[in-house]
């Protein structure tokens, strides 16, 4: 069996390959993209390890799948289509408005805009929400240069909004008010 090596020495020259074979500085838009999507599979996974309800971890786990999916798609290059490379569909969308759906029931109505906090589990929501708010943004400037599944774009537009709604889920399950934004006068 051959050894295994995480470093390969190939990007010492500040250099990575894409999908595909094509190499591209480290902080080409493609790998700037499905690195932040990268950062925010790392706090799914920090959220996933709070003590949440066990159907949250469980959907958490699913769209760390999908995150997944959505990175090694933004990492090919146009015109690379392995056929090893996972897919994402209108149905994983879907999911999402669902459980969107289901966990707005029984939630106070907002009225105003609400600050982060009031238990690490509701703050790392928050997080993972502008983690992802940020790769929709960086995404959405890749596609204007380069050939970018548009599910890729709207499974990030939906899971920011499912992060925010979780966040509120997460907080209302532990008795935890919204901590509303109250502008200075």
């Amino acid at each position: 069996m051959k050894e295994w090596k995480i470093y390969t020495k190939t990007g010492d020259k500040g250099e990575t390959s894409l999908l595909g074979g094509r190499r591209v500085p480290k902080h080409h838009l493609k790998i700037e993209a499905y690195g932040t999507a990268d950062e925010l599979n790392a706090f799914i996974g920090l959220l996933r390890d709070q003590e949440i309800a066990p159907h949250h971890k469980d959907a958490l786990l699913e769209i760390q799948d999908r995150v997944f999916t959505a990175e090694s798609l933004l990492a090919c290059d146009e015109g690379c289509q392995p056929d090893y490379l996972p897919n994402l569909y209108e149905d994983d969308v879907l999911l999402l408005e669902k459980e969107i759906d289901h966990m707005n029931q029984g939630l106070p109505e907002l009225s105003h805009f609400i600050l982060p906090g009031g238990h690490p589990a509701v703050s790392y929501a928050h997080v993972c929400r502008t983690v992802c708010r940020r790769a929709e943004r960086i995404v959405t400037q890749l596609a204007e240069h380069d050939k970018t599944d548009e599910l890729v774009i709207r499974y990030f537009n939906r899971l920011s909004d499912y992060f925010f709604v979780l966040a509120r889920r997460i907080a209302h399950d532990m008795d935890i008010s919204d901590i509303e934004w109250k502008a200075r006068k």
